[in-house]
C-alpha cells in the first residue's frame, strides 16, 4: 500500500474501489457531475482542500475535465493538485459497451500508471514528495516556439507531445505548462521536441 497525504477526488465509486486495492487515502468521489448539484459533495472537498489538499483524478474524457475544471474553480490553487491519466482506448471489464468517447477511465487503468500521474501530480507518497524540477521554466513563449501553439501542425504536435508524455490530449495550454514544468527541466523538453519534429518530419 501506497500512503498519500493529500485527499484524492475521483469521479465513481468504481474507482475509489480501484484506488484503495493499493492506496492508503482519503478518498472522495464526486458521483460524476452530481458535485453541481450536490453542495455536500464539494463541501466536502473544500475542508480537505484545507486540511491535507486535493488531487484531482478524473478521466481522460470530456466529462472528466468538466468535472476537474469545476473543482478548480472552487478551490485555491494553492491547494490543488492535478493527476492525469493518459488516453488509452477500450472498456473496463464490468462494462458491456466503451464510454461515449472509447477511453478507459480511472478504475481501467494499470496501477503503477495511476501512481506514476500521482507522483507526477506532486503528491506527498510514503512521506516523500517528488522534487520540483530545477532552471529555467517552459513558457507559453516555448510552447509556441516549439510550434505547439497557434501554427500550422500544432495540434498534431501536441498530441505527439502528449501521448510520449502519457498525457490526455485534451488539455488546456495552461495545464500543458503546469505539467511539463512539473515533468521536464527546459533541456529535456526541448529534446522531446526535437524527437517529435524528427518522427513527424
Amino acid at each position: 500500500m501506497y500512503k498519500i497525504k493529500e485527499t484524492i477526488v475521483v469521479e465513481g465509486v468504481y474507482d475509489k474501489i480501484k484506488l484503495s486495492r493499493f492506496i492508503d487515502a482519503v478518498i472522495i468521489v464526486t458521483n460524476g457531475f452530481r458535485v453541481f448539484s450536490d453542495e455536500r459533495i464539494l463541501k466536502s472537498i473544500k475542508k480537505m482542500a484545507e486540511e491535507t489538499g486535493i488531487v484531482i483524478l478524473t478521466d481522460s474524457d470530456s466529462a472528466g475535465f468538466k468535472i476537474r475544471n469545476y473543482i478548480k474553480q472552487s478551490i485555491p490553487e494553492n491547494q490543488v493538485k492535478h493527476a492525469y491519466v493518459p488516453d488509452v482506448r477500450g472498456k473496463e471489464k464490468r462494462k458491456r459497451e466503451p464510454g461515449k468517447e472509447g477511453l478507459l477511465g480511472v478504475e481501467g487503468i494499470k496501477d503503477d500508471v495511476i501512481l506514476s500521474a500521482l507522483k507526477n501530480a506532486g503528491c506527498t507518497i510514503d512521506g516523500n514528495a517528488k522534487s520540483p524540477k530545477t532552471g529555467r521554466a517552459i513558457t507559453k513563449a516555448d510552447l509556441y516556439k516549439a510550434g505547439l501553439s497557434g501554427g500550422l501542425g500544432s495540434h498534431e504536435k501536441r498530441n505527439a507531445l502528449a501521448a510520449a508524455l502519457g498525457i490526455p490530449m485534451k488539455i488546456s495550454a495552461n495545464m500543458l505548462l503546469d505539467i511539463l514544468n512539473r515533468l521536464l527541466d527546459y533541456d529535456e523538453f526541448c529534446e522531446i521536441i526535437q524527437n517529435i519534429n524528427e518522427e513527424i518530419g
